[in-house]
């Protein structure tokens, strides 16, 4: 099975150091690459396979053709069910129709559908500590799919197979969000307009403007998205934990006195001067990560079973939280994951710290790390499947 790409992968020649400190956030980024090397990511064959086997509701499956969505009753039949209600089926001939005639087809959270984009979904959340959402753009003709245009994330485009021509206007407004003050003005002419080719990646920060326009040949790239964590995220956050506090908690003097008023914000700011402390910002995105969702994986037949686990050593499991927290001290090691609390014995700790990158491990290799014996291991593994936290394959 080829290995799935990491953000090492993605941004190479640059260091992911240096991608941190000199591109995230500040400015688009094009990697070139070889052609064909992410054709695994998602054969032709599966992604067919995809349309024919699920019930792909709009707009999470959708058509467009110069930045306008096309009719979803133009390729689509709602079939009745047996007990109510309707699901969509497509309708191929209509649908292939629209993208010959230059529709771009878009297919949201496809790593939900697929097996190597969700493992790059998670690999790439393990590396970005941010939850990753992949979407799909496929088109054959030479219109725009959307027009120009900025996103309220970050964003890694993947081109898979083919090519299709970008034309970046750079930023109006620093960091502009999805909910905002005022919106950000439209831009004027493109600064770079390039071509993405079959095995190229690149990366766009929020808040940049761009177009991109099909050249009058097959194309199929997806969209990593992203949002890392801002300052409004932080004081949400914060907001939360001061329910904590009395002051903040009570009422607001709305029929008090000038002074009145005066003395409650002294002390709201008090009490928030207090906890904005220099290591708030490591806290939140320590919180942050430990309340990552658990990605959904169900090991069956073996979850369902009281041994949790095939018999064999040999057999593989993956952890499924991708930006899990590890601490030790006191002779035991924490583990922080999917919202959870879990207090082991030091001893889990050589166990845990394989599984925490998501790669696969065998049963066996993970007991060769750690001083514990097999059977030991193995209810280990056990207890973190009942837990949702790991998966067989």
């Amino acid at each position: 099975m080829p290995e799935t790409p990491t953000l090492a992968d993605l941004v190479a020649p640059l260091g992911v150091s240096q991608f941190f400190h000199e591109v995230q956030g500040q400015t688009y980024r094009r990697f070139e690459g070889r052609a064909g090397r992410f054709a695994d990511l998602l054969p032709w064959p599966a992604l067919n396979a995809i349309l024919r086997q699920h019930r792909l509701e709009f707009p999470r499956l959708r058509l467009a053709l110069d930045g306008t969505p096309v009719p979803m009753e133009s390729y689509t039949d709602l079939v009745p069910t047996r007990r109510s209600g309707t699901v969509p089926r497509l309708r191929a001939a209509p649908f292939t129709e629209q993208l010959r005639g230059g529709a771009t087809m878009v297919l949201d959270a496809i790593q939900e559908l697929s097996d190597p984009i969700g493992d790059l979904a998670r690999r790439l959340e393990h590396d970005l500590r941010e939850s990753v959402q992949v979407n799909l753009y496929a088109g054959w003709g030479v219109t725009h799919g959307f027009d120009v245009h900025w996103d309220d994330h970050d964003a890694f485009i993947i081109q898979v197979a083919g090519r299709k021509r970008w034309r970046m206007h750079g930023p109006t407004r620093p960091a502009p969000l999805h909910r905002d003050v005022e919106q950000p003005e439209r831009p004027g002419e493109p600064i770079d307009d390039f071509i993405l080719e079959d095995g190229d990646v690149l990366y766009v920060p929020r808040g940049h403007w761009h177009d991109v326009t099909a050249v009058g040949e097959m194309s199929l790239h997806l969209t990593l998205g992203f949002s890392p964590a801002t300052g409004i995220d932080l004081v949400s956050w914060l907001a939360d934990k001061l329910r904590a506090s009395t002051v903040f908690r009570q009422d607001l003097p709305r029929f008090g006195t000038a002074e009145d008023r005066a003395a409650r914000a002294a002390a709201l700011r008090e009490e928030l001067e207090a906890a904005l402390t220099e290591g708030v910002v490591g806290r939140f995105l320590a919180d942050r990560d430990a309340s990552a969702p658990a990605h959904p994986r169900v090991g069956l037949p073996w979850a369902a079973t009281a041994g949790l686990l095939p018999d064999g050593d040999e057999t593989e499991v993956r952890f499924l939280v991708p930006r899990a927290v590890l601490e030790e001290g006191d002779g035991r090691v924490t583990l922080l994951a999917d919202g959870k609390r879990f207090v082991f014995a030091v001893a889990a700790a050589p166990v845990l710290k394989a599984l925490l990158d998501g790669t696969p491990q065998a049963v066996k290799r993970l007991a060769e790390l750690s001083e514990l014996d097999r059977g030991t291991v193995r209810a280990f593994l056990g207890e973190l499947t009942a837990q949702g936290l790991l998966s067989v394959g």
